[in-house]
């Protein structure tokens, strides 16, 4: 039964997330985690949220976009007295955001030239050769950020990277990096989504995550979806090579077909 408007100023869980572009899941776990509370809760467990809601929810997504953790957000929030200024700090940190956007962009725009030039003339790319290139402007939070409809794993990785060095998160972001360019070496041999060599790389990423909480059959294969559905993952994906995101998702499909179930 979905849950009834209520009176002026108040707005149900599933019109909040409609309006915000989340998930009700995702409100409430920030609910649960007392990052955002509803305004009120009815007589039969619905949720409510008021305009004070709405505004925190604002900026907990600015926040969130901007490659902030959760537990960081709620000590933010709890510290800030004067939300113009702490609106004021968002719009200078949405306008750095702004410049490093421009420079991912810049980079797929080199990526799609040489791969037009690599298939014209049959030339090796560079950028290949320097792995770390292709993700010129994508820092390790983009993809925390990217779990915003998987919270419990978002903060799993939160914490997991909280306690890693430096050296230790560039090291994580080579990997991902490098995985993603033997999965294209897959696509582009021709190798189906359910080949030995493809689920092996699969079976890899699954292992990683189970490392950092349970991760069953239906989230995995939701993870794999968001690979397509996500804009930051497909983009990701498709700089390195065109299809890869449906590729990595179907690849997923099978590994959770046939290993998870």
């Amino acid at each position: 039964m979905r849950e009834a408007a209520t009176g002026a100023g108040q707005w149900p869980t599933a019109e909040v997330a409609r309006m915000a572009g989340i998930t009700a899941r995702t409100l409430r776990h920030y609910d649960r985690i007392g990052l955002l509370p509803p305004a009120r809760v009815a007589p039969n467990g619905y949720r409510y949220y008021g305009e004070q809601q709405l505004l925190r929810l604002q900026q907990i997504l600015v926040l969130r976009a901007l490659g902030v953790g959760l537990p960081e957000i709620g000590r933010i929030l709890t510290d800030q007295v004067d939300e113009l200024a702490a609106l004021r700090g968002h719009h200078r940190r949405l306008l750095a955001e702004r410049d490093r956007l421009d420079a991912l962009a810049a980079t797929v725009a080199r990526t799609i030239a040489e791969l037009d030039r690599s298939r014209k003339d049959g030339t090796p790319m560079t950028m290949i050769n320097r792995p770390e290139n292709l993700f010129e402007g994508v820092q390790p939070a983009v993809y925390r950020a990217s779990l915003s409809d998987f919270p419990e794993l978002a903060e799993a990785v939160e914490q997991r990277t909280a306690a890693m060095d430096p050296a230790e998160v560039e090291a994580g972001q080579r990997e991902r990096t490098a995985l993603m360019i033997r999965l294209a070496e897959h696509l582009a041999a021709g190798s189906p989504a359910d080949a030995d060599g493809v689920q092996a790389e699969i079976d890899g990423q699954y292992r990683s995550l189970a490392a950092l909480r349970a991760v069953g059959a239906e989230e995995f294969r939701a993870i794999g979806r968001s690979c397509v559905d996500n804009e930051q993952w497909r983009a990701a994906y498709e700089s390195i090579a065109p299809g890869l995101a449906a590729y990595q998702r179907d690849a997923i499909e099978a590994y959770a077909s046939q290993r998870l179930t």
